[in-house]
């Protein structure tokens, strides 16, 4: 199971993107794993596609990610969010994000221990980076 942030999700749309190259190498080598997101990850993802390369462009990603067999969509609930609001205190120094708290949330309540990110903060958490 491996669980996938923000930073890879735009990265492999948006070819400007600094990491897109890694990205794309990554995405490669995950054919075939069952993946997991957050829909607080999605939220933030098809926000920021929609501003740099247009809604309609983000809207079909998003059509494209819910209708994919390989994508598992984890949901937060008030217990998540609460989780999320200790680990935003226990980390207040690292400046972490209540999204990537939440994906921390979700990550431990479902025993995932693997992340494709480029944010730093989910190997502070305890977690493994892949990309």
């Amino acid at each position: 199971m491996l669980f996938v942030d923000t930073g890879p999700l735009l990265a492999r749309y948006l070819v400007g993107d600094a990491y897109h190259r890694r990205a794309l190498s990554t995405w490669k080598t995950l054919r075939g794993r069952r993946l997991f997101t957050s829909n607080y990850v999605l939220a933030e993802t098809w926000t920021l596609l929609g501003r740099r390369a247009g809604r309609g462009f983000a809207a079909q990603r998003a059509i494209d990610l819910h209708s994919s067999p390989s994508w598992s969509i984890l949901y937060a609930d008030r217990d998540t969010d609460l989780a999320a609001i200790r680990l935003m205190e226990k980390y207040a120094d690292q400046s972490m994000s209540f999204t990537d708290c939440v994906s921390f949330a979700l990550m431990r309540q479902h025993r995932i221990s693997q992340a494709f990110t480029f944010d730093h903060h989910f190997l502070l958490a305890g977690f493994e980076v892949v990309g």
